[in-house]
């Protein structure tokens, strides 16, 4: 009997140690009854069908459509757009989408493609946007309850060589898993930058798609061949209905299921590092199994109860019967055993030699050898445990530090040795701190993400509340460059700077850990009708002013002088005063003393991308000019830099601004709440100051350093009892005798500019400005 009892407990240990089990599977009706559920090889399953009488509303009609071999296809809707891979009854669907498509030279089959699901959502974690091409810059637009959010990529490759088999990040191919929103209707859109004029063998054609991950794998064969127009497969998600909720679902849900809410993300701010649009749909719902049933939850009479004990979804031991209840199960001992108190059953226990009355030393012989054979069990379980924990921890240890020597940890510390950095301004966080600090990186600590990383809100053991940058990628062969942005970021010492308090090394990208800004970013002021109203235009001016002395700083005074490279109204934070802080190095370079200009891959912001650097690929301290004229604009209209509302002509805001410029109509596109009469010459002073910064030649644009005093001079001016004597400027008299002088537009980036200095010639202002 003893032998019997370590028998049965080995087993249970290498049942639990391998997790064997015998699962049967049992087949539940998909569809309404005399309803197809297949069409083709594809599972149609209610609320989806192929007649009328077989689905739930005509957003789930499926059209069952013979192909050109013969063979039936599914497609979403009337329509034939969207050919169906496959249904899941859990809320999502795999749909072919076509590509956009555009050559440089004629055969542009389509330079754009649109998806209208009407009452379905594109899935954002499921899909990722790709562009292929050498000169190709592609953006993906989400339009959802009139708002449109969008994001993009830049493909690019000077030399064919420099393309990887596999790589998509950048070079002949890019990609990006941030799809904008939760949207019903999706855009991605091409445009070429120029011919390829130098990649020998490479056809001028650029490709852009959403594909579901996983699907697709790039090859340098893509870029030297011109595609046939193909599909690829995407990822939607579905819900009963977009606009009720599950207060509506007694009629849809039918029984032992429940009613799961659906509702698209709400939108985050942003902190130094991008921006991240939010919105939602009306609601929406789905129907599911409640625990212990399976089947449809949409058709009657709902979900089945699982019977565990025929398919082994069981925990009953050895020793017990099991019987199966509606939803779960029951574990009752066999007829002479008894519960042993630990969910078990096992035999009562007798006393042999009380029974027998012999036999008592050679029966407790072979108890001591079941137990010594059980501990010993439990022991080796135990020791394989310890060594296996004591394995993985040494190996976190190796990987933490392979990772602090391979992000230049030991630079950084030889370099503080060396009074390179301070130890009291560059700190080097350990990975464990910053976990806690931000509580595991937890979603609800988002306060910002972009196209460089992800930014959260942390809480240090000293109190301090930070800004904790975690980036998407890092070049490993720029780890001497990173080591240095952060001793040179960590030892500026700027009011309108946000403050670099250090980094950690220990992971497999580096951390930055910034101050932690409270009133969010320009963007968020400007573009939300209810603060824009709330910004006066002396704040503004105020908040222009600080930046550009911010970046007159970086470009003159810094040593080594650096180059912000993604200047956006995204990036410049403010306080509860109103203080403008510039935000997110994330892309910055230094310059080296002897050089004026460096040769780069681009990188930035669509919008704000100064075009002779986006042909030339030379980045200059003129390249944040432009990138601040933008930002001057957008002070003075409340509009977004790209924006794909409204006609088409407006979607450049630089170019439509220049354009109204021209016409003498600045005040078609000003913001009204900022326009008054007293201060009409200080907006047109700033609007010419704007079109300077934004000429296309960068030697023709003025200094940061120029703007900055420009811009700190108007404030003086602003403050002067003279103020509104329009009379005594000199400089307005010129203005008004000055002739145009004609006003081009160059289609390799829409903007060219000559000298136009006479913007208040013939100028009126608006009535309603004037209130």
């Amino acid at each position: 009997m003893n032998f019997f009892i370590v028998l049965l407990l080995l087993l249970l240990v290498l049942s639990a140690v391998l997790g064997c089990s015998s699962k049967t599977t049992t087949t539940y009706p998909i569809a309404q009854p005399t309803c197809k559920d297949h069409c083709g090889n594809v599972s149609i399953p209610f609320p989806f069908g192929l007649t009328e009488d077989c689905y739930l509303n005509p957003d789930f009609f499926i059209n069952c459509t013979n192909s050109t071999n013969g063979s039936p296809k599914p497609y979403l809707g009337s329509g034939n757009d969207a050919e169906l891979e496959s249904i899941s009854i859990e809320g999502q669907l795999s749909v072919f989408q076509g590509i956009a498509r555009k050559c440089h030279k004629g055969d542009e089959i389509s330079a754009n493609s649109w998806m209208n699901l009407s009452a379905f959502f594109v899935n954002q974690t499921a899909n990722k946007f790709v562009a292929v091409g050498c000169n190709t810059i592609a953006t993906i637009t989400g339009v959802e309850a009139g708002l449109s959010y969008e994001t993009g990529c830049i493909a690019s490759c000077n030399c064919f060589k420099d393309v990887v088999n596999g790589s998509c990040s950048g070079i002949g191919c890019c990609q990006t898993t941030d799809i904008p929103i939760l949207a019903s209707n999706v855009n991605f859109t091409l445009k070429t930058i120029t011919e390829n004029r130098n990649t020998h063998g490479v056809v001028n054609c650029s490709y852009a798609f959403v594909v579901k991950k996983g699907e697709f794998n790039f090859s340098s064969e893509m870029l030297t061949e011109k595609w046939e127009i193909q599909k690829v497969p995407l990822v939607i998600d579905w819900m009963v209905s977009s606009m009720d909720k599950c207060s509506d679902s007694s009629s849809v849900c039918k029984g032992n299921t429940t009613c799961e809410e659906y509702s698209g993300p709400h939108g985050g701010g942003s902190h130094g590092g991008g921006s991240h649009g939010g919105g939602s749909h009306g609601g929406g719902y789905r129907c599911a199994c409640k625990k212990g049933y399976q089947g449809n939850p949409y058709l009657l009479p709902g979900c089945l109860d699982i019977d565990e004990c025929a398919n082994g979804q069981n925990t009953c031991s050895k020793n017990a019967i099991c019987l199966n209840t509606p939803g779960n199960y029951t574990c009752p001992c066999k007829k002479g055993f008894q519960e042993d108190g630990k969910g078990g059953c096992q035999l009562p226990v007798k006393d042999e030699c009380k029974d027998n009355g012999k036999g008592c030393h050679s029966s407790n012989r072979v108890n001591l050898i079941a137990l010594s054979a059980a501990l010993g069990t439990i022991v080796l379980l135990v020791i394989c445990f310890s060594v296996n924990l004591g394995y993985r921890q040494r190996k976190s240890v190796q990987m933490r530090e392979k990772f602090f020597r391979d992000n230049g940890g030991m630079i950084l510390q030889q370099r503080i040795a060396q009074g390179g950095a301070s130890s009291g301004t560059t700190r080097i966080f350990t990975a464990e701190e910053l976990k806690k600090a931000t509580n595991n990186y937890d979603q609800t600590r988002i306060i910002g993400q972009g196209g460089f990383g992800i930014v959260y809100k942390g809480h240090l053991l000293d109190n301090r509340i930070v800004a904790v940058k975690k980036a998407k990628m890092m070049d490993p062969t720029q780890v001497e460059q990173f080591i240095n942005e952060v001793i040179v970021l960590s030892q500026i010492n700027h009011r309108n700077i946000v403050k670099l308090f250090g980094c950690c090394l220990e992971t497999e990208i580096p951390l930055l850990v910034y101050e932690f800004i409270s009133n969010g970013t320009l963007s968020e002021h400007l573009h939300n009708k209810g603060k824009a109203s709330a910004i006066s235009w002396s704040t503004r001016l105020k908040i222009a002013t600080e930046t550009a002395e911010v970046l007159s700083y970086l470009h003159s005074a810094a040593s080594p002088p650096i180059i912000h490279r993604d200047v956006k109204s995204v990036n410049i934070l403010l306080d509860d005063d109103y203080t403008a802080r510039v935000s997110d190095f994330g892309a910055s370079r230094l310059v080296p003393q002897d050089q004026t200009q460096l040769t780069t891959m681009v990188q930035g912001t669509f919008g704000y991308l100064d075009p002779e650097y986006l042909q030339t690929n030379h980045l200059t301290e003129k390249s944040d000019v432009y990138s601040f004229g933008v930002v001057l604009i957008e002070l003075l209209t409340s509009r977004r830099a790209l924006s794909f509302e409204g006609p088409e002509k407006e979607r450049h805001l630089s170019q439509y601004f220049l354009s109204l410029l021209k016409e003498n109509q600045l005040f078609e596109i000003l913001d009204d709440n900022i326009v008054c009469e007293r201060n009409t010459e200080e907006l047109q002073e700033v609007a010419l100051l704007a079109k300077r910064c934004l000429n296309v030649k960068g030697e023709d644009r003025p200094t940061m350093k120029e703007v900055a005093v420009e811009l700190s001079g108007l404030r003086r001016a602003a403050k002067h009892p003279w103020t509104n004597n329009f009379e005594t400027s000199i400089e307005s008299e010129a203005l008004l005798t000055e002739q145009p002088i004609p006003f081009e537009y160059d289609a390799t980036f829409s903007i060219a500019t000559t000298e136009y200095d006479s913007l208040k010639h013939h100028m009126e202002l608006p009535e309603a400005a004037g209130r």
